[in-house]
């Protein structure tokens, strides 16, 4: 049967109808899955972060939000036996910046603009900052002791320098200027390599420490401990409130042995000079007074130094060098160890006679007294008060070479002294038998033995090592410790025997007495002053000039101060030259000093 065309309609309808039905369904099921997965998807994304990561993003969190805002202690301050302030801290400015306040490809446009105001180079800040990483949330301080000027400039521009911080800080202080520089010594930042020593364990990048001095041996004393705050900030880095607080402890004063006023008589004694003069206790051995010219002024420390201030400060005339702990030849003042030696290996009695010379003659070589002339008999008293070298020639040869080198090391030469700065002292030098043959291919020759009598030939030894020896005599036989500490330790426990004889002693002091009474330094024979004792030396170095020594103690029977000082190369004697400088620092030690009233 054939269908009309409205059946035909209707029929196409119903089928069109039926497909249209199952499309619909599908496409909604294809929605659900599609719509599970996305869902599941994140569900276990958010499983993830929540369950898995949470706490590791929670933390992460709190880092970008939350900062350690250290602060530095105050440093310990160095004062002198009586409590003087030698070194201590004062208000200054820092600048800072923190690595994690910015982007780091916003950093570039800070770092020039900082650049311009600090005056340093933009490499030198974008150095420091890729050192500590760009990621770091500790802040790096680029600039200490900022002019009031870059302080002002810093806080205007605060817009402009989002990440930098400008604070208040302590910073060293040496209130005297260069006075006892090489004692005191200066503090720097921390360098790199010594973050890696095992003495700097707890520092980090930026902490300051000693770097020379009593301010390096007694940095763990003086350095304190760190406190800080825990701040909340935002995004660009300013802080929003502080969370919590753990205060510094500032470090420990440390007082020294140095006296503040004997330390300005060595230092206006010595003056311009290039050399040292030391002034010790020669019971005990602390040291009072240290002076090494040319000198510098540890305050430069404190700031950005300049390139001109580092260039002058490694010159050729070497300021940094402590000249009271190199070696030098001692000259004459030698003589002490030479006398104890050749009494105390019996080659002589106390009370020998020798005749003197214009010069010796040993295998050829002539070994002249230094007047061209000789003396005439003397015995060691006489010898040591004319300083007579033919009298001490002949001492050392019979004495020899073994037993001259034994008694050299009994007092105290070649090695450190023991002194706290010991990582600046230089051992000297008591050549031997092996050292020759090492050095110089031969062995030990009577001349060397001649010439080590008088303090001269290869032997090299420090103004604080002479002072040491000085204290033998003047202490009764007592080699002593010298050091800057002053604590509640005795004089006992500073000292030891050398192990001579009283009448060796004896025949030490008188010599040194009549050295003044009648000798070579006749002009500290003053009625102003109480009886001194000490000793000339005037040593050989050519090419270059002469070096001049003078050591001396007072008051002759009870010493309480004992005073060495050395001139570098400076072409005089030691009468002349270095005796004036230690009679200049007696007459103001003893500005006050009246001769005792007979009974």
């Amino acid at each position: 049967m054939t269908l009309d065309l409205q059946s035909r309609w209707q029929l196409r309808l119903k089928k069109d109808s039926d497909r249209t039905v199952g499309k619909h369904f599908q496409a909604v099921m294809a929605m659900v899955v599609v719509s599970g997965v996305l869902f599941g998807a994140v569900g276990t994304r958010l499983a993830q972060l929540q369950l898995v990561d949470g706490i590791r993003n929670r933390q992460r969190a709190e880092t970008n939000r939350i900062r350690l805002v250290p602060k530095r202690p105050a440093r310990g301050a160095l004062l002198d036996r009586n409590g003087k302030i030698l070194a201590s801290s004062r208000l200054s400015h820092s600048i800072s910046i923190w690595p994690i306040a910015l982007p780091r490809s916003e950093w570039p446009t800070v770092i020039d603009r900082l650049s311009e105001i600090l005056n340093v180079s933009p490499d030198s800040i974008r150095q420091r900052l890729e050192q500590a990483g760009y990621e770091s949330i500790e802040a790096i301080t680029i600039a200490r002791g900022v002019s009031p000027a870059q302080a002002t400039a810093i806080a205007e521009f605060g817009d402009e320098l989002p990440g930098v911080r400008l604070e208040a800080e302590a910073v060293r202080n040496y209130p005297n200027g260069d006075l006892a520089a090489h004692v005191l010594g200066y503090t720097g930042e921390i360098t790199e390599d010594e973050l890696n020593e095992s003495q700097y364990e707890e520092y980090r990048m930026g902490d300051i420490i000693g770097q020379m001095g009593a301010e390096a041996a007694f940095e763990q004393t003086l350095q304190g401990q760190w406190g800080g705050q825990q701040v909340e900030v935002d995004s660009s880095g300013r802080v929003i409130s502080v969370l919590g607080n753990k205060p510094a402890i500032s470090g420990n004063d440390v007082r020294l042995t140095i006296d503040l006023e004997v330390q300005k008589l060595a230092e206006q004694a010595l003056g311009n000079t290039k050399g040292a003069i030391v002034a010790m206790d020669p019971d005990s051995g602390a040291i009072l007074a240290m002076v090494s010219r040319p000198t510098f002024d540890p305050n430069i420390f404190t700031t950005n130094i300049t390139d001109a201030q580092w260039a002058q400060l490694q010159g050729a005339e070497h300021p940094f060098l402590n000249r009271s702990l190199q070696g030098f030849p001692p000259a004459s003042t030698f003589k002490i160890v030479t006398t104890a030696a050749g009494i105390e290996s019996g080659a002589y009695s106390p009370d020998a006679v020798l005749p003197t010379f214009a010069f010796l003659n040993v295998g050829g070589h002539l070994f002249w007294d230094w007047n061209n002339a000789g003396f005439g008999p003397l015995g060691f008293r006489g010898a040591m008060a004319m300083s007579s070298d033919t009298f001490f020639y002949q001492v050392g040869r019979r004495v020899g070479g073994e037993t001259l080198i034994q008694w050299t090391r009994r007092f105290g030469f070649g090695s450190k002294t023991g002194i706290e700065i010991g990582a600046e002292e230089s051992a000297g030098l008591v050549p031997d038998d092996a050292w020759k043959q090492d050095n110089l291919g031969y062995g030990w020759l009577v001349g060397d033995s001649i010439n080590m009598s008088i303090g001269q030939g290869f032997l090299q030894t420090s103004p604080l090592q002479v002072a040491v020896m000085f204290a033998v005599p003047a202490n009764g036989g007592y080699l002593v410790t010298p050091h800057l500490l002053q604590d509640s330790r005795t004089e006992d426990d500073w000292r030891e025997s050398v192990g001579l004889q009283p009448v060796t002693i004896d025949v030490l002091q008188d010599g040194l007495r009549q050295v003044i009474s009648g000798g070579t330094a006749r002009s500290l024979n003053l009625p102003n002053m109480p009886p001194i004792a000490g000793k000339t030396g005037t040593a050989e170095a050519p090419p270059y000039e002469n070096h001049a020594w003078f050591g001396a103690y007072a008051p002759a029977d009870d010493p309480e101060i004992l005073i060495v000082a050395f001139a570098e190369h400076s072409g005089g004697g030691g009468g002349s030259v270095a005796a004036p400088m230690v009679k200049q620092m007696l007459e103001g030690y003893y500005k006050d000093w009246q001769p005792s009233q007979p009974q």
